[in-house]
């Protein structure tokens, strides 16, 4: 008599899925700070420095947001 035993092997399905859960976060977390520093230092040039760049103050958020985020 035969016998047939099939198993799944379910753990490094889930390590891959946490591994690339942690990857992602990593990486939206690693933006976040391109995106708040960025804006830090915009915020602490004066509008002399800014107009001297040709940004105006209203800007900022834009600017900060594609430097870490893109377009």
């Amino acid at each position: 008599m035969a016998y047939v035993t099939s198993t799944r092997a379910i753990a490094p399905r889930q390590a891959e899925r946490f591994s690339g859960l942690f990857a992602g976060l990593g990486a939206a977390l690693a933006r976040r700070r391109v995106y708040t520093r960025t804006l830090s230092e915009l915020r602490q040039l004066s509008d002399r420095e800014l107009a001297d760049l040709g940004i105006s103050r209203v800007s900022l958020v834009d600017i900060a947001r594609e430097a870490a985020y893109g377009r």
